[in-house]
C-alpha cells in the first residue's frame, strides 16, 4: 500500500513554507502527497504581502475531489486564514471520516505577518478541537488559543498543555521554538494525561521559514506509515532537527530563508544527485 497524506493549507508563492513545504516534507517521507488550497499568498522570505482566500465551495470540492479517490492516512491542516474556512473545512472532514488529523493552527508568519483573523480564534477551538488527533501550536500560538501570556517554565508550559486539553484538543504538543536557552525542547501531552519531551540544540540560524508547517507535516507523514503518537513525533522532531541544522545550506532569497527539506539527499549531509 502506497502511505498518502493530505494537506490543507495555503500556498506559499516563494515555496518554503505552506503547501509547498508539507509536499516537500511528504516526498522526503517517501509519502504520496495530495492537497486542498484554502488561500493563496503572495509571499517571499521577506514578508506576505497579500492574502486572497479560496471560496467555500471550492474548498469543499477540492476535500470531495480528494477523499472520494484516495486512501488518505493522514491530514495536515495548516493556515485556513477565515473562521468561515475553518469550518468549511471541519464539515468536510466529519462528512469524509478524515483520521489522523494534525492541526497546525497557523496564525502568524515567520516575516511576522497575520495568516489568521484575530475573530477565528474561537472557530479552531469550537471546530476543529474536536477532530484533530493532535494539534501543534507554538508558544505564541498556544498562549492566542489560551487568551493568555506565553509560557516562559516547563510548568507553564505542561499547564497550558492540560488547559488545551481541557477546550477538547485530544493530544497537545507545544513547541518550544521561541523560547530561550541552548535546548529547544517540545512537548507532547497525550489523551490519558502522559507527558513526553522532545528535546534538541538550539541552532542560530535566521533560515526557519516554514518550521512548523514541515514539523507537522512529518507528524502526519509519519502517522500516514502507521506509526504510533509518540514515534510520529520524535521521528519528525529528529526530522526538522536536522532540516533546520542544514537550512544555511540552501541560499534562498533575502530574508528568512526556508529549512532544507532534503537534507538527506542532497547538501553536505547528504548525496547529491
Amino acid at each position: 500500500m502506497t502511505a498518502i497524506a493530505l494537506t490543507i493549507a495555503g500556498s506559499d508563492s516563494s515555496g518554503g513554507a505552506g503547501i509547498q513545504a508539507d509536499l516537500k516534507t511528504f516526498a522526503a517521507h517517501q509519502v504520496y502527497g495530495a492537497s486542498v488550497i484554502v488561500a493563496l499568498t503572495a509571499q517571499n522570505t521577506k514578508g506576505v504581502s497579500a492574502i486572497h482566500a479560496v471560496p467555500r465551495d471550492f474548498v469543499a470540492k477540492q476535500m470531495q475531489a480528494v477523499f472520494e479517490d484516495l486512501d488518505v492516512g493522514a491530514v495536515k491542516i495548516g493556515m485556513l486564514a477565515t473562521a468561515e474556512l475553518i469550518e468549511t473545512v471541519a464539515a468536510g472532514l466529519q462528512r469524509h471520516g478524515a483520521k489522523n488529523v494534525v492541526l497546525d493552527p497557523v496564525m502568524i508568519a515567520a516575516s511576522g505577518a497575520r495568516l489568521l483573523e484575530a475573530s477565528a480564534v474561537e472557530a479552531i477551538r469550537k471546530h476543529l478541537f474536536p477532530l484533530a488527533t493532535l494539534i501543534t501550536p507554538n508558544l505564541p500560538e498556544a498562549a492566542a488559543l489560551l487568551g493568555s501570556s506565553a509560557a516562559e517554565t516547563d510548568e507553564a508550559v505542561e499547564d497550558q498543555a492540560d488547559r488545551l486539553a481541557a477546550l477538547g484538543a485530544a493530544n497537545v504538543l507545544i513547541k518550544g521554538g521561541h523560547g530561550g536557552g541552548d535546548v529547544s525542547s517540545d512537548l507532547l501531552r497525550l489523551a490519558g494525561g502522559s507527558r513526553q519531551r522532545f528535546n534538541a540544540p538550539r541552532v542560530e540560524t535566521r533560515n526557519t521559514h516554514g518550521t512548523g508547517c514541515t514539523l507537522s507535516s512529518a507528524i502526519a507523514a509519519n502517522l500516514a506509515k502507521g506509526q504510533t503518537l509518540p514515534e510520529a513525533v520524535g521521528n519528525a522532531k529528529s526530522y526538522i532537527s536536522a532540516a533546520i541544522a542544514a537550512a544555511d545550506q540552501v541560499a534562498v532569497g533575502h530574508g528568512h530563508g526556508p529549512v532544507h527539506h532534503f537534507h538527506h539527499w542532497w547538501g553536505k549531509s547528504g548525496s547529491k544527485p
